[in-house]
């Protein structure tokens, strides 16, 4: 209950015990291994892109205590994400994927919607808590010098294909697309390219099949769609 706190980018409280400053310093560890582990795409103009996106997005964002850093990954995978150290990963895959901007916009605007709503917090918390280890915890909260990085990589899910982007709960997934619209918009984006992006991405998933939405990490399609229709106006 001590846990529990208002999140005025959500409007709603949330279980987030684990302080944003332990995981950043935990992530740090877990980036670095991630970066020299995996190929970095040595396209510039991928990287040139990805800036170029980026840039309004973390202005926007108002987190100038974080020090972002946009890498793109060489991987032909349509995945990205985000590390509570403000680390983001965009795959080559999905950076092709991504027609114009503002798609791609759509992609950075979420993953940077996770950290303001404190998803990365707010899912370690709830893992621990619902963990009954109490050496876990004091793994999590008490290490020193990296030596737990693979364990937040574990839980936040680093390095696992899953298909689309970093899965949360669904919960925090519709957080992510509502408050990346936002950032969109007040990047200068145009929000529609959001609804451009996951259409075509639904359309994708469709001819593969997806599972139901009380299997999956992600809100179901239609409701995922429907959901971002309504913050963009469309």
């Amino acid at each position: 209950m001590v846990g529990c706190s208002d999140n005025a980018q959500t409007g709603r409280r949330q279980l987030a015990f684990v302080p944003d400053d332990q995981l950043a310093k935990l992530a740090d560890q877990a980036w670095a291994e991630l970066t020299t582990s995996t190929a970095v795409s040595n396209d510039s103009a991928l990287h040139d892109r990805l800036a170029r996106i980026a840039g309004p997005i973390t202005l926007a964002a108002d987190r100038g205590d974080l020090r972002w850093e946009f890498v793109v990954f060489d991987s032909a995978e349509l995945n990205a994400f985000v590390l509570p150290n403000g680390k983001v990963a965009v795959f080559r895959g999905m950076m092709e994927f991504a027609r114009d901007d503002d798609e791609l916009a759509a992609v950075v605007g979420h993953e940077v919607a996770h950290i303001l709503a404190r998803h990365p917090a707010e899912r370690v918390s709830q893992q621990l808590a619902t963990q009954a280890g109490v050496s876990l915890a004091q793994l999590v909260l008490g290490g020193e010098n990296g030596e737990n990085a693979e364990l937040v990589a574990g839980v936040l899910g680093i390095g696992a294909t899953y298909g689309v982007l970093l899965p949360y709960s669904r919960t925090h997934e519709l957080e992510a697309d509502r408050l990346g619209v936002d950032l969109m918009r007040k990047a200068g984006m145009e929000p529609l390219g959001a609804v451009r992006f996951w259409e075509r991405m639904i359309a994708r998933q469709d001819r593969q099949g997806a599972p139901p939405e009380a299997l999956s990490t992600h809100p179901a399609d239609e409701r995922r769609l429907a959901e971002l229709k309504a913050a963009v106006g469309a």
